[in-house]
């Protein structure tokens, strides 16, 4: 068995006792930040239903670091104007009314819905308009070089963007969406999560091709649960390769959480350490060519 094997197994043996004697339920390792989600600048308040998705995926994908948005009217109402060629996002208005219609020769009362379009900037997008001061400051961790190296050596990787409250990995954008590194209770479980998924993200249809990433899932079942196996424990052994200590009761208290679906299933434990060991490798691929070539030399010259 190879060293590197060995260390996968090392790290699956932690994790599958550390299961068996019992976890602590789960916690999620970063802090949400108050008023940074999708918001109208003419209200101050945060977007809500679809719009939210709507504003959230477009912001990732421009990059506007800014959570405030206006029509085209309310950035000349503030003195600005929106920068010519830049494009609005359309969101959705479900507006409701009353009105009065006859109903068998009499006259009631109703209430109707009426869905209304309109086209918004972010604030980036305008000149002349001063966004609201943010509402807290967040101050980085410093990064850890062995963890920004696995990150950076990985040159087919996804987009990694920061911003908002949530980690995921999004198949039909290729993005890696993660919080602000201020916002984790330490760079340790900044790296952890960033790992996780990361390791999603080497199911893609152009790398591992991963059933059980590329055919969605619903939420919870027992693919959708298979798949966050596979992506905390590649993430166990990629921050083990990085060096950096991350508890084991947190990562086993979040496989336990899937593992429930597989009703502790220890098998599928093993087959989805399998499959993480790929997931790893492909991340970790330089580093383990250039491994495997200095150990058949340094066999060479032994012999």
């Amino acid at each position: 068995m190879s060293p590197k094997a060995d260390a996968y197994e090392i790290v699956t043996n932690k994790l599958i006792d550390a299961l068996e004697q019992g976890t602590v339920p789960w916690d999620k390792p970063w802090k949400d930040r108050a008023g940074n989600g999708p918001m109208s600048m003419s209200t101050k308040r945060a977007y809500r239903g679809i719009n939210v998705w709507i504003l959230s995926v477009e912001s990732m994908l421009k990059g506007y670091t800014s959570p405030y948005w206006l029509t085209f009217k309310q950035a000349q109402a503030l003195g600005g104007s929106v920068r010519k060629g830049e494009k609005g996002t359309q969101i959705v208005l479900w507006k409701r009314f009353r009105k009065e219609v006859e109903e068998n020769g009499a006259k009631v009362e109703k209430s109707f819905a009426m869905l209304r379009y309109f086209t918004v900037f972010n604030v980036e997008q305008c000149d002349d308009v001063e966004a609201p001061a943010a509402a807290e400051e967040i101050e980085d961790h410093d990064p850890i070089e062995a963890a920004e190296k696995i990150v950076s050596d990985w040159t087919s990787r996804p987009s990694i963007q920061h911003g908002g409250n949530r980690a995921c990995y999004m198949p039909a954008f290729d993005i890696v969406q993660m919080p602000e590194r201020g916002q984790f209770d330490a760079a340790e479980s900044y790296y952890n999560v960033l790992f996780h998924e990361l390791a999603h993200s080497t199911g893609h249809e152009s790398r591992l091709k991963r059933k059980s990433l590329i055919h969605p899932a619903p939420f919870g079942s027992e693919d959708y649960s298979h798949e966050e196996l596979v992506a905390e424990f590649a993430a166990a052994f990629l921050t083990g390769e990085a060096g950096i200590e991350v508890p084991v009761t947190r990562s086993a208290s979040y496989l336990a959480n899937w593992l429930k679906v597989l009703k502790n299933d220890r098998k599928m434990l093993v087959s989805a350490a399998a499959q993480a060991q790929k997931a790893a490798d492909l991340v970790l691929g330089v580093q383990w060519e250039e491994a495997a070539k200095e150990a058949a030399s340094s066999e060479a010259v032994a012999a």
